[in-house]
């Protein structure tokens, strides 16, 4: 059975104001002793520009489901592109099978008439 790490205790941010009234943030470290100290309004400035990783997953989810999506699209047009090709190449031997057909039956109709003409004289 695999054994857990401990998980590393977050450093939280402890509220403080400087000698000229600005709001700051003190982080410590495992001892206690201060570790960094920033002003409040630039630490919250960072903090919204970084955003969080759970936007971070919703926007990658965004972008794949673009993309599979516009996958999707292309791929839809591309079988309507080859039925239409299909379609088209049917269509022009249904027209050439007809007139094939309008030939043989002229054909057929000429040789009646003169087989009657024969006939009657």
């Amino acid at each position: 059975m695999a054994t857990k790490k401990a998980a590393k205790k977050k450093s939280r941010r402890t509220v403080m104001y400087s000698s000229g009234g600005k709001k700051l943030y003190a982080v410590r470290d495992a001892s206690g002793k201060f570790k960094d100290i920033q002003q409040y309004s630039r630490a919250h400035a960072m903090d919204i520009a970084r955003g969080s990783s759970a936007e971070a997953k919703a926007a990658a989810k965004k972008a794949a489901k673009k993309v599979s999506a516009a996958k999707k699209t292309v791929a839809r047009k591309a079988t309507t592109a080859k039925k239409a090709v299909a379609n088209k190449a049917v269509a022009k031997k249904a027209t050439k099978r007809a007139g094939a057909a309008r030939k043989a039956v002229t054909r057929a109709v000429r040789s009646v008439k003169r087989a009657l003409k024969r006939v009657t004289g």
